[in-house]
């Protein structure tokens, strides 16, 4: 069995005023809400059991959603509080309910057509992360894959994290050495310094994937996927 973790907790502020009422998440694209793409892309590669992290409007998610079983899966909600616990807070509060094995992460608020059976099942160090090309709103990049498909921090050519990883539980495990949370229970900190950390010790791999892409960040950016995906159905 192997499990998965969607952040849907974001409030979505750039997406106002549509995530005034709508989580980010549940907003409407190619005719389908943005998360059942992930759903059924999950079911397709064998994962059956699903937890989707939830803040912001987070009581439509079981209405709109249920328990997974249209799509073969299991859906379990992590609620994270009134306030969004971050990335890295965020999978902290949801590893209870994930078990030890590596599990799919992935943000709630992106699309791609990248193929989810081509991610492994066991991460060889601590992370394994899917990079992109660098979009416009992101020139900078934010880590560079080196010949053998190791992360780096630093180095050229820089890609962009797509928000799509599979992470071993450990990564987490001394997350107070290297972060620093806020005092709240559960803690909220970000994922990245951990990520940063494990890629010191060389224990982050990466894959460059080149297929179709998007940050769902603006309603613009919204729309033209909703026209991209129209034309397609046409």
């Amino acid at each position: 069995m192997r499990h998965a973790l969607i952040f849907a907790a974001g409030r979505g502020e750039r997406m106002r005023p549509l995530t005034d009422t709508t989580p980010k998440p549940l907003l409407p694209v190619g005719g389908k809400p943005l998360i059942v793409w992930h759903l059924e892309k999950l079911a397709a590669a064998g994962v059956n059991y699903v937890v989707i992290n939830t803040s912001h409007l987070a009581e439509q998610f079981p209405t709109a959603l249920g328990d997974g079983s249209r799509w073969g899966l299991r859906i379990r909600y992590a609620y994270e509080g009134a306030e969004p616990l971050e990335t890295g807070g965020g999978m902290l509060n949801a590893l209870s309910l994930l078990g030890d094995a590596p599990f799919i992460a992935i943000s709630g608020d992106i699309w791609t057509d990248a193929d989810f059976t081509t991610l492994p099942l066991e991460p060889t160090g601590l992370a394994h992360l899917l990079l992109v090309d660098n979009p416009p709103h992101h020139p900078d990049g934010d880590f560079a894959l080196d010949a053998q498909g190791l992360a780096h921090d630093t180095g050229t050519p820089r890609l962009t994290f797509s928000g799509i990883g599979v992470y071993r539980p450990q990564l987490l495990n001394n997350w107070r050495d290297v972060v620093e949370a806020t005092d709240t229970q559960p803690p909220r900190f970000k994922l990245a310094p951990l990520l940063r950390a494990a890629m010191a010790d060389a224990a982050v791999t990466g894959t460059h994937f080149r297929g179709t892409w998007t940050d769902v960040g603006t309603p613009q950016r919204l729309q033209e996927l909703g026209q991209t995906l129209d034309s397609r159905q046409t």
